[in-house]
Parts: structure tokens; sequence; C-alpha cells
């Protein structure tokens, strides 16, 4: 009868120790979502989750942990209660058993990490030669074949010492005059002498200073450009990744799009050693999570680094807690709120070039 009477007691005595004990965070990621100063920890995911424990009045103890899939499995292996830091959520990580993400609070790009290359002659005189430049050039030269017909038939009988009967001396003729007129210099060598030549002329004044305006538009943008352009980046495109030696850092989500893309990937513990392959030239570039990647080009200007000019897919981050947990609903609702009121925001502004 006693030991009847005393289970229940020791079974509720031994749940209000469970929920009085600290829960177990699993903390995994790079700057500037985590950051690590011997036991001390900060960034994006952690200012969030600590305002998200405050608002809650959970406590908790961190755990750290080596990367996000780490994270993911002692969570679902029952020794942790929640995970934080920028963990994609992943169609593959949902249909994983054991734990459940919250709500996005963050959404970032895949992207491309790559060596900045000097650009040589050929790459800045590219925009020159490109499709804008040469159509300007081509549309220039119809005109000019196209006006300079126009004026020879028109004055080709009453003013022939000017524009002679010879269809070629006379094109000829024609075109020097309408292209004297384009660019408005006037030699005053050839001059038209009938109405119809005179008219043709006027409206090819009136619609040279627009064309000049355009062409000089065209010129000087297509040159900004080539003289600006002191590096290029030698991956461009998603299909150059093809083949390619790719940095990537395990246990996230860099793995899956390096092996989706085709490349051959070099698996590292750590963001800073898979950027230091490139830097050795033991790989062409690296594929990680944008944020991460513009927070390092910030830090590391001398670098010799950028971003490959594409991104490989959208993805968000969540916290994940233990399948069935009640803390998913309270988290939930606190990160809807800091969003609606523009606290996530404000949070990422302060922590991101």
């Amino acid at each position: 009868m006693r030991l009847l009477f005393t289970a229940p007691l020791w079974s509720l005595l031994m749940t209000a120790v469970a929920v009085a004990a600290p829960l177990k965070v699993g903390v995994s990621g790079e700057a500037p979502f985590v950051e690590r100063s011997g036991d001390k920890f900060g960034g994006i995911s952690l200012t969030i989750w600590r305002e998200i424990a405050g608002i809650n009045n959970l406590d908790y103890q961190l755990v750290p942990q080596p990367n996000a899939q780490a994270n993911l499995d002692a969570l679902a292996a029952g020794e942790l209660d929640v995970a934080i830091g920028p963990i994609t959520i992943t169609p593959q990580r949902v249909a994983q058993p054991g734990f459940d993400f919250t709500q996005p609070y963050f959404y970032a790009e895949e992207a491309v990490l790559v060596p900045r290359e000097r650009a040589n002659l050929l790459v800045r005189l590219r925009p020159l030669v490109g499709v804008a430049a040469l159509s300007s050039v081509a549309v220039l030269l119809l005109s000019l074949f196209a006006v300079g017909n126009l004026i020879w038939l028109a004055e080709r009988r009453s003013n022939h010492s000017q524009f002679p009967r010879q269809y070629l001396r006379g094109l000829g003729n024609a075109m020097w005059f309408a292209l004297v007129t384009l660019t408005t210099v006037g030699y005053g060598d050839r001059a038209p002498v009938s109405k119809t030549g005179r008219a043709i002329t006027a409206v090819w004044m009136v619609v040279s200073l627009i064309a000049v305006s355009s062409i000089t538009a065209g010129l000087a943008s297509a040159f900004t450009v080539a003289l600006a352009r002191n590096s290029t980046a030698p991956i461009t495109n998603p299909t150059q990744l093809r083949g390619a030696v790719i940095a990537v850092v395990r246990g996230t989500t860099s793995e899956l799009w390096a092996d989706r893309m085709g490349a051959k990937s070099v698996a590292t513990d750590s963001l800073k050693q898979a950027i230091d392959l490139v830097q050795q030239k033991r790989a062409e570039g690296v594929i990680y999570d944008r944020p991460a990647l513009r927070y390092f080009i910030a830090q590391n200007p001398k670098s010799d680094l950028q971003l490959a000019p594409f991104d490989l897919a959208s993805q968000t981050y969540g916290f994940a807690v233990r399948s069935g947990s009640p803390l998913r609903k309270p988290i939930n609702v606190t990160v809807m709120s800091m969003h609606r009121v523009g606290e996530i925001r404000d949070i990422v502004d302060r922590a991101l070039p």
C-alpha cells in the first residue's frame, strides 16, 4: 500500500525535475550566424534564440556541434532538446524522423566563392565587341547606306557634279555627305540642291541628333564597363561547376549542391578550411551559404576572392526541436512575432555587411 502511494509521488517528483532541468541546445554553424570565442557564443542565430528563450522563460545550456547534420542527428537521438544555427530546411531533413523544424527565421541563397582573377586586355575590350556595341555600328552603317541611296537618287540628275550618275561614285559621295551631316562636321564640299534632296537632308539632320546621342551613350557605357572591369570570375555560370574541384563543408547542404551540380567535391570540417583550399589553389571554389561567404569577404577584403555572379538555390534557416515537443509552438509564435515587428531584420542588418 505504501509503495502504491509513493510511486505517484516519485513520478511527479521526476517530472518536476525534468521540467526544471535546463534545455540542451545544440549549436552549429559559421559566422555571422554562429560565432564562438572560447566558451562564449554569439551571432545572428544566438541573438534570435536568446530573445526567444527570454520571452518564453526557457533555461538552457549550449552544446557545441561540429555541423548542422550532426546537430540534427543528436537531436533525433534524444541527446538534445533544440538545435539552433543556420540550419537549412530541406525536404530530406524534414523527412528525417525524430525532430521537427520551426518557422523559418531567415531566408538565404546558396552561392559559390571563387578566386578573383585580374582582367586582361581582351576581357576589358570585350564589351566593345559585344552585341550591343556591334548592333549599334550595324544600324549606323545601314542608316548611312539607306540615306546615301536616297540622296543619290534625288541629286544624280540635277546635281551630278557633286553626286555623279555612276552608282558607286555617286553613292560614295552621298554616304560621305550623310556621315559628315551625322557628325555635325559639315565640310560643305557636298550639298543637295533639289527640294527632295534637301527634305531628305532635313529629316536626316533631326534623326542624326537622336542617333548620335544614343550611340554616344552606348559607347560611353561600354567604355565605362571596360575600364572598370579590374577582375573577372573563373566560374560565371552553374554549368561550369560540372567536373570542377569544389570545396564543401561536411554535414551541410553544400555537399548536396556540389553533388547535384556534378562537381568533384572536397569535404572539409569548416568554412575556413574550405576557403584555405581555394587560396592554396587546391580547389576552384567553395559552395556555401551566401551570407556567410559575403561576411568572410567583408572581413577579409584583401583575400582576392569574390562571389560568382549567380546563386544555386534559395533556402530557409530554422531551428529544430524533438518531434512532438511542446517547445515548437511557443518558438513559432515568438519567431513570427519577431518577424512582424521587424526585430529579426534589425538583428540581421546589424550583423551582415
